[in-house]
Formats: structure tokens, sequence, C-alpha cells
């Protein structure tokens, strides 16, 4: 006869390690300043300095950058905001993958653009904003407030 017990589906399972949690709170800030300082540059630089810089504000409307500035601001304040207040942190890891996916655009159209050595900032910080949103919403996700 067999001792072996299968799992049970009840039974609790084994917390994240602290390291991992702390890590992810150190790149969730990291992206946080990153994201803050870009959205902030594309929503009060104005539009003919920014053409000079980025070569994309020339190929699309007007309006595009500012709503991108905003956007990024929105998901900087989403990667830290819900997590620290333990209010809706459920939000952190969708602004993750939402600032994710902006990365992901913005590698395409570097890509359209024929500006190759554009990609790796946002394939990077892309990449690391698909970790947290990972990160939060399976290996160390917070939990709301009681």
């Amino acid at each position: 006869m067999s001792t072996a017990t299968t799992p049970d589906a009840t039974a609790p399972t084994a917390a994240p390690s602290k390291g991992l949690h702390y890590g992810l709170w150190a790149l969730q800030l990291l992206l946080a300043f990153a994201f803050a300082g870009a959205g902030l540059m594309k929503l009060t630089t104005p539009l003919d300095v920014l053409a000079e810089k980025m070569t994309w504000i020339a190929n699309g409307p007007s309006f595009l950058p500012r709503f991108i500035g905003a956007s990024e601001l929105a998901g900087a304040l989403g990667l830290v905001l819900p997590a620290a207040t333990r209010i809706a942190p459920g939000l952190t890891p969708l602004a993750a993958a939402a600032l994710s996916l902006v990365m992901g655009l913005a590698a395409l159209t570097h890509v359209a653009l024929g500006e190759f050595g554009g990609l790796v900032a946002p394939l990077v910080l892309g990449g690391l904003a698909a970790f947290v949103a990972h990160g939060r919403r399976s290996l160390a996700p917070i939990a709301p407030r009681a």
C-alpha cells in the first residue's frame, strides 16, 4: 500500500520569496521613474523640439505624443500606487502589461521607420514591464488591504 498523498488543492501555497518581492518592488520603482520621466517629457516639451529628437513625431498626428506621454505617466503611477497603498493592487500588473504593450508598439514603430538602433530601449523596458506584470499577477501578488 502506497503512503504517497496527492497535493490538497485547499492547502496553503508557499509564500513567494522576499527576494522576489523586493526585486519586483525595485523594478517597479525603476520602471516608474523611467516612464514618468518619458511621459512628462512628451507632455511638457514643445512638439517641434520633440520632433528634433524623435523622428516618429513628424509621421503622426500632433495629439499622439501627448497621448503617449499621458499613458506613460498613468502607467508609471499604476506601477506603484495600487501596490503601495494595497488599494486595488491588481491594477499594478495591469499597468505593467499596458506599458509592455506601449513598448511593443514603440518597437514596431522603430522597425517601420528603419530605426533599428532605437529598438534596444523599448525592448528592454517592455520586457521588464512584462516581467513585473507576470510577477505581480502570478509569482508574488500583493494582497489587497483587509
